[in-house]
């Protein structure tokens, strides 16, 4: 328990906390504290909370909203969200004749050698109110007659026996004083029969319409991530420390604010995801599990959550060569991993001067052109210049046209093109002597068709074929002009 925001840790040893006296054994908590004319125990045992007050006759003692010389119908203040009361639709499963039967054993040995000193009406009411909407397999009856027990020690030697083997109850114990759960969660037994932090049904209600454990993928920042609540995972019985990703050695991060469970890759840390072609995509795909083994059989649940992000397919755009644009950036948020990809043309083989906006290319002047990514990740992917043409009109598709490259190669019929570093990183840069269009003599638009080919699989780098044919690479195109 929490005291003055520190974790004490309680026992059958009565310690001293200013003035409160705190003892803890396997039945729940006592507080105790005293004045010179009042003397109040607490008693809590995560189900129900007992007060037990002595002072002198006539002794009006203040309580939370009222003082105990006040109407004994009084009740405590609420506030408005508490005006409204709903009643619980009847179980027909219920049987509440039955339940009417058992809260009635407070009237009968060995409780009756009480009843003139507790009253046994309240528990009898409560009981029956509550176990004629709620199923005996939820086990609220046993907390019933345990509060009435537990009322009675309190005036004295406690000579019930273990009643609850009579009434066919558990023994009494407090199982869930070890237990500290978030806003959103309580205290009860999972489906093993051992306490747990279970999630509130409001706050639990999305994950179990949708049928999940948690929040869907987030895919940012080159990040891949799913956070599972952990209330859930207790419910059944899910111990979160035993999953993990592909790599055993990638776990769950547990915050423990909100008691959430988040599980995580990234291109720099894949932690065993596998990398996939789709149609348009490159798709990294992981999964939660807490199985290693292949075997035929298991006598364990298996949990098994798979969860991807992927990298999309680019739209062709067109840049205006001569020159209005000096350089087109595109910036990909298609899905949600996105990545940006440059096309500038340079002057220079260092590419240290940019072709400035508005500037004419002489004829014949070498240009170089570099096609540049930024966000992908260079260990697994490499970008390939698969072809580049020069149209004199904005549309890739207008005629007449002129092949650059071919294939990821420089056009043997151009033998001013020179291609290099193209398959080697995520970036690409060749060269050639500028030209113009015979009958179309003032435009130049150039445009290029890009791949991402994935290192692990294949080597990346374009080798021209002896016999005309297209190159057949495991990539996903996307056009960049």
């Amino acid at each position: 328990m929490f005291i003055n925001h520190e974790v004490v840790t309680l026992s059958n040893t009565v310690k001293d906390f200013n003035g409160v006296e705190l003892s803890k054994d396997k039945t729940g908590v006592t507080a105790s504290f005293r004045t010179s004319k009042l003397s109040i125990s607490v008693f809590l045992d995560c189900h129900t909370s007992q007060i037990y007050m002595e002072s002198p006759l006539g002794y009006a003692a203040d309580g939370l909203c009222f003082d105990s010389s006040s109407s004994s119908q009084s009740r405590l203040a609420q506030s408005a969200s508490c005006e409204v009361q709903y009643n619980d639709d009847p179980d027909s499963c219920v049987n509440c004749t039955l339940a009417t039967k058992r809260c009635n054993m407070l009237t009968k040995a060995p409780f009756a050698s009480y009843n003139a000193n507790i009253d046994p009406t309240p528990y009898i009411n409560a009981c029956k109110e509550t176990m004629c909407k709620y199923p005996s397999e939820d086990g609220l009856m046993t907390q019933f007659l345990w509060a009435y027990a537990r009322a009675c020690s309190l005036y004295g030697n406690n000579d019930l026996g273990d009643w609850w083997t009579q009434a066919e109850c558990s023994p009494p114990k407090a199982f869930c004083m070890d237990k500290l759960c978030s806003d959103h969660e309580f205290c009860g037994w999972n489906i093993n029969g051992q306490p747990a932090c279970l999630c509130r049904a409001l706050f639990a209600y999305k994950y179990k319409k949708s049928n999940t454990l948690g929040e869907p993928t987030v895919c940012k920042h080159n990040t891949a991530s799913v956070t599972l609540a952990k209330c859930l995972l207790e419910e059944k019985c899910i111990d979160y420390n035993v999953l993990h990703l592909n790599d055993p050695t990638c776990k769950g991060a547990l915050d423990n604010q909100t008691n959430m469970v988040t599980f995580s890759f990234n291109t720099q840390n894949l932690c065993g995801a596998e990398i996939s072609l789709g149609e348009n995509t490159v798709n990294y795909t992981n999964a939660i599990k807490n199985q290693n083994s292949t075997g035929l059989i298991t006598r364990h649940d298996q949990v098994f959550i798979e969860f991807s992000c992927y990298r999309p397919q680019p739209e062709l755009k067109s840049v205006y060569f001569r020159i209005k644009d000096n350089s087109h950036v595109s910036h990909l948020t298609s899905g949600e991993w996105s990545y940006t990809v440059t096309m500038t043309p340079y002057i220079d083989e260092k590419c240290s001067k940019a072709v400035a906006t508005e500037t004419d290319v002489k004829l014949n002047q070498k240009v170089w052109v570099e096609l540049k990514t930024y966000g992908l990740d260079e260990g697994t992917i490499a970008v390939v210049t698969d072809s580049c043409w020069a149209t004199s009109e904005p549309n890739s598709d207008s005629t007449p046209r002129h092949d650059l490259i071919i294939d990821g190669c420089a056009n043997p019929a151009d033998g001013t093109v020179d291609m290099k570093r193209n398959g080697e990183g995520t970036s690409t840069f060749f060269s050639f002597n500028m030209f113009e269009f015979t009958k179309h003599p003032d435009n130049v638009y150039l445009h290029c068709q890009l791949q991402l080919c994935l290192k692990k699989r294949n080597s990346c780098v374009p080798v021209r074929p002896t016999a005309p044919q297209k190159l057949q690479h495991p990539l996903f195109k996307f056009k960049k002009t």
